[in-house]
């Protein structure tokens, strides 16, 4: 059965490509942030739109940003986490030994 045969997923593809670690874990990073970023915005009832409106960008930018095509600067990300209520935080990482 080739990969035509059968549904290939984006989960898949990670982890077949060719891909370092840190290309790995920044794409896993990306992906969470955006899946995140829209949460927060549909839990507000917020279209793009309003969120444009709320955090001063233009709505195509946020556009962009959902369906990654681009990726948000730190100073771009906190303008739309603020008005959806987030803000950034660094934690540690969890290690296989639970520390």
């Amino acid at each position: 059965m080739s990969k035509r045969d059968k549904a290939y997923t984006f989960r898949d593809y990670l982890n077949e490509a060719d891909l370092s670690d840190a290309e790995r874990e920044e794409i896993r990073l990306d992906v969470e942030l955006t899946r995140k970023l829209i949460e927060a915005r549909e839990a507000r009832g917020m279209t793009q739109r309003d969120l444009a409106e709320a955090s001063g960008l233009k709505q195509p930018a946020i556009a962009r940003i959902e369906s990654m095509r681009s990726v948000p600067r730190v100073d771009t990300l906190l303008k739309l986490l603020v008005p959806l209520g987030y803000t950034l935080s660094i934690v540690p990482l969890q290690t296989d030994r639970g520390e």
